[in-house]
């Protein structure tokens, strides 16, 4: 039988920061030593390499607004970030967000399924948003 701290541990972290420059932001953290995932990186996004399936994922503030109806935070000013992990299937990604939501959460967003990748998102009791997703990376759109 599967434990209950096995069957929620996240398969990967993806941070999700607003950058104004993306080739900019990758010009410096790289300076810095950091690599780049490619295959994820380009003019509105790029996805920096922090780790074993550790990734932050610089995107401009276009791209960011995607992902969030609230303003982008000033950073400034405030500190504020997109905090989404993979979990091992779809149904864990609803699983995890109607156990979220039954525990005083908020549903922030319906699901998405983007063929290759499917997501879904809820609120924290801070309001802090949580992306929870399941990709299949062997149907990740080439070219």
């Amino acid at each position: 039988m599967e434990t209950a701290q096995n069957h929620t541990q996240a398969l990967r972290i993806y941070v999700n920061l607003p950058v104004k420059d993306v080739q900019k932001s990758i010009a410096f953290f790289s300076s810095l030593g950091f690599n780049f995932n490619m295959q994820f990186t380009g003019e509105t996004a790029a996805a920096m390499e922090l780790g074993e399936n550790m990734f932050v994922m610089m995107l401009c503030h276009d791209h960011f607004s995607q992902f969030t109806r609230k303003s982008i935070a000033d950073a400034t000013k405030t500190t504020e970030a997109l905090v989404c992990f993979e979990v091992s299937s779809r149904e864990m990604v609803d699983e995890l967000v109607q156990k979220a939501v039954a525990a005083g959460g908020k549903l922030y967003a319906e699901a998405v399924d983007h063929g290759w990748m499917y997501q879904h998102s809820f609120e924290d009791l801070d309001g802090h948003q949580w992306e929870i997703m399941y990709a299949d990376l062997s149907k990740f759109p080439q070219g």
